[in-house]
């Protein structure tokens, strides 16, 4: 196996790599677009090179938003792909490996420092770009392994698959889709950012939409009326007083992190004029949900918090709770599972340190694999600190270390013939 695993190590093309991350990244595959679509052909086409058995279907939207589980979107779409790749070989896949190819969208250019989100520049070894951290680094050094495996020259005594996925951005329909068309595994690795630590458990996260009333009145006379933005301060509060109770005595996995339930307002919205007061406001944001939390009562608990807020107003006027778009639940690999010291021992045979254990506090396609059956943790290259914001970035050094990283799991894990 050593003279296998060095083969395999050997085949890895390492430029390659970087020059398809950035073609990639150039690819604007915002949740829901077109692009989006774009990109699972091309990565379809690349993995059928790489000597793969490639299934590419169009999404049944319709039967899929019926189906039990569906873990709810926030883009709107008219069109989506699924694809998955496996080796030659009988039985199910040994391992999965797993990447999503939306991003999200790029919010104030100007904050670009200059440059396009989507030109993919290199300064150093960093390659800056939307997706370039989540998740097309992690995305290319799936398939980085497949084409070193084909290239070597190995066949794998059990097979290999790859996903790719849409639609994680905004709740996982991607996820959902591809495992009801019956794709499985043994056990997966999606290449999230993870900073050179496992990931072996994801928080949830619920989307949520408050309305709040009040009554129009004109600005002159304001007395007249109730503003809905000043009877939304008191939700607002009870909803930081709520996040601070959900807060205490967090998991050890997550260690130092102060906040890994967090309950953010994303989207503010009140008034048509200037000179009306604005007789309604809508809110929308997440609710971080707990290791093990039935998002059901997560849900509870929120709309609890709500109801209790103490304004006369709101106490004839209630807010109105409501749970659009994305569902995340919280998810983990189950405890002394296999694949982390698989995981860590190949990380480790790279990079001469053990890498750390912890948890994640946003929701991620690890609880859909799980909740099937498949156990899943994270590992790959980049910093989630980097993601969503104009600062995106990926360190090409991790890249490749993961690369290799991931080239021996697999290895290791299926076995060569």
């Amino acid at each position: 196996m050593h003279d296998v695993e060095a083969r395999v190590l050997d085949a890895i093309d390492e430029a390659e790599t970087v020059s398809l991350l950035a073609e990639t990244v150039r690819v604007p595959s915002v949740t829901g677009t077109d692009a989006e679509s774009e990109l699972q052909h091309r990565f379809a086409r690349l993995l059928d090179e790489a000597g793969m058995d490639v299934d590419v279907w169009k999404l049944d939207l319709p039967g899929l938003t019926a189906r039990p589980g569906f873990p709810g979107t926030e883009a709107p779409r008219s069109e989506g792909y699924g694809v998955a790749a496996v080796t030659p070989g009988e039985g199910p896949p040994a391992l999965a490996l797993q990447g999503h190819v939306d991003v999200v969208p790029t919010g104030d250019l100007a904050k670009w420092a200059g440059s396009d989100p989507f030109s993919a520049r290199i300064e150093g070894d960093v390659l800056y770009g939307r997706g370039a951290c989540d998740m097309k680094a992690g995305l290319v050094a799936n398939l980085a392994v497949a084409r070193a495996v084909r290239r070597a020259g190995v066949r794998l005594a059990r097979p290999l698959a790859v996903h790719c996925v849409i639609s994680e951005e905004d709740g996982g329909l991607g996820a959902f889709a591809t495992l009801a068309r019956g794709h499985t595994a043994e056990a997966a690795v999606i290449t999230e950012p993870t900073s050179g630590a496992i990931i072996t458990a994801n928080a949830g996260a619920l989307t949520f939409r408050l309305e709040i009333a009040g009554r129009a009145a004109h600005g002159a006379t304001r007395y007249e009326g109730v503003n809905a933005v000043e009877a939304f301060w008191p939700v607002f509060e009870a909803i930081r007083r709520l996040e601070a109770e959900r807060n205490r005595d967090a998991h050890t996995l997550f260690g130092g992190n102060p906040m890994p339930y967090p309950i953010e307002i994303g989207v503010v919205r009140a008034g048509d004029w200037a000179s009306t007061v604005p007789d309604l406001l809508v809110a929308e944001g997440r609710l971080g949900v707990r290791l093990d939390e039935d998002p059901a009562a997560a849900r509870a608990a929120f709309e609890e918090a709500v109801a209790e807020v103490a304004h006369p107003w709101l106490r004839d006027n209630p807010p109105a709770v409501s749970w659009p778009g994305g569902q995340f639940a919280s998810g983990r690999l189950p405890a002394g599972h296999e694949l982390l010291g698989q995981v860590a021992g190949a990380v480790a045979d790279v990079t001469g340190a053990r890498p750390a254990e912890s948890a994640a506090p946003y929701g991620s396609d690890l609880r859909l694999y799980a909740a099937g059956g498949i156990p899943t943790l994270h590992y790959g290259p980049g910093d989630v600190r980097h993601a969503h914001a104009p600062r995106e970035q990926v360190d090409l050094g991790e890249l490749r270390a993961v690369t290799r990283a991931l080239a021996l799991l697999v290895v290791r894990r299926c076995g060569a013939l």
